[in-house]
């Protein structure tokens, strides 16, 4: 007779269908975002994606992977995201001490001639780390909308450490919620005081994906399908090869864009 107990694995897998509810109740924005990010990647620009920490997962979820396709502009600071070392140089204490520093924002947009043509997405689970914040303030202040992935509940739960108390869901023209709790780890354990197991993640992705598909259905649509990075397994690989170079060059033809007019008056606040 099968046991009637839940074990943590079923545990967590049982809250990770509470968050699939959570992304699906929220479609209306999801359409949205894609609305945004769509029209970007038709005016031949690029949809700038931000990430600190292991927010870091979220953008690279969205390009470049397999099922992805360009129109999109990782920017991933290994200051900010160089996990692995954990300790001593590199470390982790260092990277969370820079996501904190005012102005650092500021330096990384400086590299970038963006246009109000363009649109970003900025995630950070609480939502109170200086850094996402003022990447978000300085795509607004160059006419760019803005959509913001957070946690809303470790969001509320959480005290900003922006100079002003605000957080990203301020400064931003979209708010999509992964559904993770406060705190992120999800699973309580008997005889163990904090819980384990993230769930921004999971929601994230789901996000992530969700707004993939809407966009790619709308540059469709448009009679502009994107090229998509594609596994030789399903379509051949002389056609994935094909594809992936596709992609490739185009990514470039787009990020190029973003150093032609650098040092000009009026860059990174042109119009088109």
């Amino acid at each position: 007779m099968a046991s009637t107990l839940t074990t943590p694995a079923q545990a967590y897998l049982r809250r990770c269908r509470d968050l699939i509810e959570v992304v699906a109740g929220q479609t209306a924005n999801i359409e949205m975002a894609a609305d945004w990010f769509a029209k970007t990647i038709l005016a031949g620009r690029l949809v700038h994606m931000f990430g600190a920490g292991h927010s870091r997962i979220l953008v690279e979820e969205m390009w470049p992977r397999y099922g992805s396709f360009p129109g999109f502009h990782p920017i991933v600071e290994l200051s900010l995201t160089f996990h692995n070392l954990v300790v001593g140089a590199n470390g982790q204490r260092q990277a969370m001490f820079l996501e904190n520093t005012p102005g650092l924002a500021a330096r990384i947009v400086r590299n970038f001639d963006t246009s109000s043509a363009d649109s970003a997405l900025v995630v950070s689970s609480s939502g109170c780390n200086v850094v996402p914040i003022e990447m978000a303030q300085q795509f607004q202040q160059r006419g760019i909308k803005v959509v913001a992935i957070v946690s809303r509940q470790h969001c509320q739960a959480s005290t900003s450490k922006h100079a002003e108390g605000i957080k990203l869901t301020d400064c931003a023209d979209l708010v999509l919620d992964t559904g993770a709790p406060a705190g992120d780890a999800m699973i309580e354990l008997p005889g163990l005081a904090t819980p384990v197991s993230p769930g921004s993640t999971v929601g994230g992705c789901m996000l992530i994906n969700a707004i993939k598909a809407e966009v790619a259905a709308r540059l469709v649509a448009a009679g502009h399908p994107p090229p998509v990075l594609t596994a030789a397994c399903h379509v051949g690989a002389e056609r994935a090869a094909t594809l992936f170079e596709s992609a490739y060059d185009e990514h470039a033809r787009r990020v190029a864009r973003l150093y032609e007019n650098l040092g000009d008056q009026n860059s990174g606040v042109h119009s088109g």
